[in-house]
């Protein structure tokens, strides 16, 4: 079911090309095809198609191969591209034949066509297993009607591993109820004329050109007659009148990124993750290697006719990373993935059997008998750093975008706004969510810096992700979210990076998801003229000549600095003055009345009168607005910030013990 693929071109369908919309082919014809040539349904199967290399156009190897065979091509391009690139050239391949499931952008029917012998048998891997390590599952079985969000809040096991329902009763989920509900049904509601993409089980490649009526043909052609096994896992129903008969279970909705994240004004034709209701149409001894869906998303899995043997391998770190190497490698087609790890847990379902697969569970599916079943992914808030997980494995792998969950990085977004929102409002989150919020946290900050700095390509993919909407400041709702967590679970928040520490009780009496409270503690002071609201800033007394320089601070006393809100973003100033002015006059040094240092810098080795020039440079900011938190109330601000230079200065000819002349600043600031 969706699942997240290997990055192969021979996965990939052929997409109709809008600059050359009147000779796109369809599934009965090529762009090569002669104006009376008519294929029929049951042909379709039978057809050797072949893609070019550099328009992507698909055609049919017949039309034009000029008789050539397709095993021995490369890389194949069409006349037309080959007229307007001189540069470019039919290649063949060398006498060592490459595997087919390399073999780029060729797609067709038999078995025979270039499928090396050892791979053509569909049923290799259940032969292979035999000897294979296997574990019967420890799966908890539960009621249809435990299964509910305050049951994920209940287990911390929960959403951890897959678990099984016997029966649906109580699930809150709805599925046909003929009890001869079968694939015409599915033609009858969906339509014949619906394209789907069939896998040849041999190579795990998708073969293009079939229909739902081809392939329910196909399908009701008894067992010892079907040409090869052939499988369908992603045919997705919402919006067909098949739809109206199906319902997630109740649990499924409850915690759907799709539910409660994405607007439910966003959800028209092609607007939103299309995943929720997937229709499974497998014959006897398909295979579906092993794979992870989509976005590390989860999965509810019900089988009304038939039955399934799942086998699983946990999504620990070393799992997924083996899973990463074995996924991106040339060996993957030959390679059982149960050698590289230390545990592979079988789950047998039979008719009437739900089962919720969790975040990132690595599993491959073998059918005995034909089946038809129903399904659908969900991202939801309780394992959000293994779905991050899995994405950047999607990359590292090069999976095409056609194959990962649509619409992903746009409904982090959604998530980000919702959880700032519910942050600011203080609703109650549980660890578990702030765990994985954190998570989202790095995600969308790292989203920002390639708008900020990742480079005109990066910069406008990432832009293109965020649904404006809801998100006109990403950097700002990032930072925001990032800091409002840590918070939340008691950690320091002024770090740019990801933290990893680990969060600590709050203090001061504070709870989980409330505002923190300003710090009393005094800034320290900086080479800038930045003022704190909140204390007074302390200028340190200048030190005397050839004194020894100050201690550096202990890395343990710079971890006690307070806090400081580098996401928060203040209201503007209407208005903004600035005035300055320079008095000067002479003054006695008994007269100057300072704090202890600044006395006895003035005291020691100065005689007569000095020069006093005293620099006043005053700000006056304005701002008038409507305050959100006081009920729309009009307020008016003033702020008015005086910065005072004094500067003293002793003439070196009436100078004792003193060879320089020496001035001594008194920089302070105050705030109005």
């Amino acid at each position: 079911m969706a699942a997240t693929r290997r990055s192969s071109r021979l996965s990939s369908v052929a997409k109709p090309d809008p600059k050359r919309e009147t000779s796109e082919e369809t599934w009965d014809r090529c762009a090569a095809c002669k104006p009376d040539a008519v294929r029929s349904s049951s042909s379709k199967a039978k057809t050797v198609w072949a893609e070019c290399e550099k328009c992507g156009t698909w055609f049919h190897w017949d039309c034009v191969g000029e008789g050539g065979d397709i095993n021995l091509v490369d890389k194949w391009y069409c006349k037309t591209c080959l007229a307007s690139h001189p540069e470019l050239q039919i290649t063949l391949l060398p006498p060592t034949r490459k595997s087919t499931r390399k073999r780029a952008r060729l797609d067709y029917a038999n078995i025979e066509a270039g499928v090396p012998h050892d791979q053509s048998d569909p049923n290799r891997w259940m032969t292979i297993i035999q000897d294979k390590p296997i574990h019967p599952d420890s799966f908890k079985r539960v009621r249809g009607d435990e299964l509910s969000k305050e049951w994920v809040e209940r287990n911390e096991w929960a959403m951890t591993e897959p678990v099984v329902i016997d029966s649906p009763d109580g699930l809150g989920m709805m599925m046909p109820s003929e009890p001869e509900f079968g694939i015409n049904d599915v033609v009858e509601l969906v339509g014949a004329d619906v394209p789907v993409e069939v896998i040849d089980v041999a190579t795990q490649a998708t073969s293009p050109g079939w229909t739902l009526g081809s392939w329910a043909e196909y399908y009701n052609t008894p067992e010892p007659k079907r040409d090869k096994i052939r499988n369908v896992i992603s045919l997705e129903v919402s919006g067909t009148k098949l739809a109206e008969k199906i319902c997630p279970p109740r649990l499924v909705r409850e915690i759907d990124w799709v539910e409660h994240v994405w607007p439910a004004g966003k959800k028209g034709k092609g607007q939103y993750p299309k995943v929720q209701l997937y229709c499974l149409m497998s014959v006897a001894q398909c295979w579906t290697d092993w794979h992870v869906d989509f976005a590390g998303s989860s999965v509810y899995y019900h089988i009304l006719k038939g039955s399934k043997v799942f086998y699983f391998v946990e999504p620990t770190p070393a799992n997924l990373n083996a899973y990463e190497k074995w996924s991106g490698s040339e060996n993957q087609s030959t390679t059982w993935f149960g050698d590289l790890v230390d545990k592979v847990t079988k789950v047998e379902l039979a008719a009437g059997n739900t089962m919720i697969i969790p975040t990132g569970w690595i599993h491959c599916v073998y059918t005995p008998q034909d089946s038809l079943v129903f399904g659908g992914n969900f991202l939801h808030s309780y394992n959000i750093a293994t779905q991050l997980r899995v994405r950047d494995i999607e990359i590292n792998t090069r999976v095409p975008k056609k194959f990962r969950f649509p619409f992903f990085t746009k409904m982090c977004w959604y998530a980000t706004d919702k959880y700032v929102r519910d942050l600011k409002a203080k609703e109650e989150i549980s660890p578990r969510i702030l765990e994985g919020l954190a998570s989202l946290a790095t995600f969308v900050v790292s989203e920002v810096r390639m708008i900020e700095r990742g480079g005109k390509e990066k910069e406008k993919e990432a832009k293109e992700q965020v649904p404006g909407d809801r998100v006109r400041e990403p950097g700002a709702l990032a930072r925001e979210l990032r800091w409002r967590v840590r918070n939340a679970r008691g950690m320091d928040s002024d770090s740019e990076g990801p933290s990893t520490s680990s969060p600590v009780p709050p203090t001061n009496g504070a709870t989980t998801g409330a505002k923190r409270k300003r710090t009393e503690t005094p800034i320290p002071a900086s080479t800038s003229t930045s003022v704190s609201t909140s204390a007074p800033v302390p200028v340190p007394a200048p030190s005397a000549p050839n004194a020894a320089p100050a201690p550096v601070q202990a890395e343990e006393e710079k971890t006690e600095s307070p806090v400081m809100f580098r996401n928060f973003v203040p209201r503007k100033w209407t208005e903004v003055r600035r005035d300055s002015a320079v008095t000067t006059c002479f003054v006695d040094p008994s007269s100057i009345q300072e704090e202890e240092a600044m006395d006895k810098l003035v005291q020691e080795g100065t005689v007569g009168a000095a020069e006093l020039q005293t620099k006043v440079d005053t700000i006056v900011k304005t701002r008038r607005y409507k305050d959100k938190e006081q009920g729309g109330k009009t307020v008016v601000e003033r702020q008015t910030i005086t910065r005072t230079l004094d500067i003293y200065t002793w003439d070196e000819n009436i100078t004792r013990d003193v060879d320089v002349p020496m001035e001594i600043a008194n920089d302070s600031a105050t705030v109005s």
